[in-house]
């Protein structure tokens, strides 16, 4: 008979080139606002974004992951995901993500 252990399996991430762990199954919403400032991006006025549905349809909560636009609320962190909390920040990137 083979034992399950009680410590939930953890994946590897970075944020913003700072590497993270986080249990398996997280989304990188839950990820970000775990760690200060607990937001996914800044918007092209300067201010901090969020999650703000948790469901993805305010799409506050672009987030670039191996380089391309992602809602974080919709996407579960995976070993070795770059996540960038830049999405928003240059003109013309505040656009809906496909």
């Amino acid at each position: 008979m083979t034992s399950t252990s009680n410590t939930p399996r953890t994946v590897q991430i970075a944020v913003n080139g700072v590497p993270r762990q986080v249990p398996a199954g997280t989304s990188v919403a839950a990820a970000l606002a775990q760690q200060p400032p607990g937001t996914t991006r800044t918007s092209v006025t300067g201010q901090l974004r969020a999650p703000l549905c948790g469901m993805g349809v305010c799409h506050e909560c672009r987030v670039r992951i191996q380089g391309r636009i992602h809602l974080a609320c919709q996407t579960v962190c995976a070993e070795g995901m770059a996540i960038d909390t830049d999405a928003g920040t240059a003109p013309g990137s505040a656009m809906p993500c496909p």
